[in-house]
């Protein structure tokens, strides 16, 4: 068969990339052709994403992957969740999308649970509680510009406005709709009479597709740019896309963690799991690619290292990544501990003084070296998994064998063997564009190349892992650590 070329638009909250996807009808070969920064804009206090020098830079990656593979057969974008742009009956942006780090949700969440409580909001969108999830930035936005979701003919989250842009579609992805929680994973739809009761209008609310939907073709005034490929919506949620190219073999009995900027604690299931336990331990239920549902926690992830990295990079005390953690050898073990979920460091303006402020109001020594900071971070995001990990189990009634970490930090090969030792379970990282694969690969089932989990995963499952085996004589220093962080978080 000839040779599918497909482009994979990945952007994350750091920076975003054009990767090249070619398949032959049995192998897959990734290559990242564009990169650029993702680069947030303050104006007037809020914080907003730069959606126009999105759009330009994706274009640019965009043209520069039709030269190198000659043509493209299709195009699709995954990004974060929870964000939107809200578009007039002219297709114009209302506005620039607010970034979900923004502080007009403070305090939104806990005013929609005196309106609608949390148990009713749960037993309707089995979604996890995070004060930036898209139902509490629309109660923001009805409270402050009520005229904008007036005037909005289309609510389209982010990757869904790039291929609304791309070839004129009005949709909305099911992975990312799920992640609003304005969608009912049960009924499939969008809960209208919810958003009713809290005064938010809902026309705006556009039809859900498939991962794997074709959306159309690029629009007349782009081709002599990009040709003419097929937009393919992947599971537009970049978790959703790290997950479908997870190499399972078989996914009952296997943990995950999507590894970056946030950590995405979970495991994949045939159905939603929406119990008053769930919802009293606050896990998510987010739609995955075949019907199946992402059962998972959100954790703060390595947000918390990027954000120290920043300020020490102004301060002039800027290190590399790799240098950093090799430095972090030499701290003492546990000196450190922090809870990576205190809302505090969602979007602190200083990460390392809000860091040490925990640490003194838990009766812990303040931190100065960066390498001191980074085995804190790492030490205390292997505890707080061991814990999801933990809940997990109990919640779904399935023990956990191994634990699958993909994306960007399964290069951290510390972070990996110390997971090892915690939890006392192999670790398998890998692939580490685990993102961009498993957007190609949708894309794939798309064009009809791939026709179903099975094929997907067997592709993924030809990508290069490691495994980490637990060391057992470890064990005992994590199990003491375990108890330290417990205690922390109940104090």
């Amino acid at each position: 068969m000839p040779t599918r070329n497909v482009a994979a638009v990945d952007l994350g909250a750091e920076s975003g990339r054009v990767m090249l996807a070619r398949f032959d009808g049995q192998y897959l070969q990734l290559e990242e052709v564009y990169r650029f920064p993702n680069r947030p804009v303050t104006v007037d206090g809020h914080r907003f994403w730069n959606i126009q020098e999105l759009w330009r830079e994706t274009l640019a990656g965009l043209r520069k992957a039709r030269t190198v593979a000659g043509s493209l057969d299709s195009i699709g974008v995954d990004t974060w969740a929870v964000d939107y742009g809200l578009v007039d009956s002219n297709g114009e942006l209302l506005g620039q999308p607010f970034q979900y780090r923004d502080q007009r949700t403070k305090g939104v969440m806990e005013s929609v649970f005196a309106r609608v409580p949390r148990q009713e909001i749960y037993a309707q969108t089995g979604i996890q509680f995070l004060p930036f999830n898209t139902l509490y930035q629309l109660a923001a936005h009805q409270r402050d510009q009520p005229e904008d979701l007036t005037r909005a003919r289309n609510l389209l989250m982010i990757p869904d406005l790039l291929h609304s842009w791309l070839c004129g579609s009005q949709v909305t992805e099911r992975t990312n709709a799920s992640t609003t929680q304005c969608w009912n994973p049960v009924t499939g739809a969008w809960t209208t009479d919810l958003l009713a009761r809290l005064d938010i209008p809902s026309p705006f609310l556009p039809p859900v597709v498939e991962p794997g939907t074709v959306l159309g073709e690029v629009l007349p005034e782009l081709r002599a740019e990009l040709g003419n490929p097929r937009i393919i919506a992947p599971a537009t949620h970049d978790t959703g896309s790290a997950i479908a190219a997870a190499p399972f073999a078989q996914a009952l009995g296997r943990g995950y963690i999507s590894s970056g900027t946030w950590s995405l604690v979970g495991l994949e299931l045939p159905h939603p799991i929406m119990t008053s336990e769930a919802c009293e331990a606050s896990y998510t239920n987010e739609g995955g690619i075949c019907g199946t549902t992402r059962f998972l926690k959100n954790v703060m992830g390595l947000w918390l290292l990027q954000e120290c990295q920043r300020q020490w990079h102004k301060a002039g005390q800027a290190s590399d990544y790799d240098t950093l953690l090799a430095q972090a050898d030499n701290v003492e073990p546990f000196a450190a501990l922090i809870d990576p979920d205190d809302p505090r460091f969602l979007a602190p303006e200083h990460m390392p003084d809000t860091i040490n402020a925990y640490l003194l109001e838990c009766k812990q020594s303040p931190l100065q070296a960066p390498a001191a900071f980074a085995r804190c971070i790492m030490e205390s995001l292997v505890l707080r998994y061991c814990e999801v990990l933990l809940q997990l189990e109990r919640l779904s009634g399935t023990p956990l064998e191994a634990v699958h970490v993909l994306g960007g930090g399964s290069r951290n090969v510390r972070l990996n063997q110390w997971l090892a030792d915690a939890s006392g379970r192999p670790v398998i990282a890998g692939p580490v564009e685990a993102t961009a694969l498993g957007n190609a690969l949708m894309q794939l089932v798309g064009l009809g190349e791939l026709r179903d989990l099975d094929e997907v995963r067997a592709i993924a499952r030809a990508t290069p892992t490691h495994t980490f085996m637990p060391r057992q004589e470890q064990r005992a220093a994590w199990n003491e650590a375990a108890q330290r962080f417990r205690s922390l978080k109940k104090g």
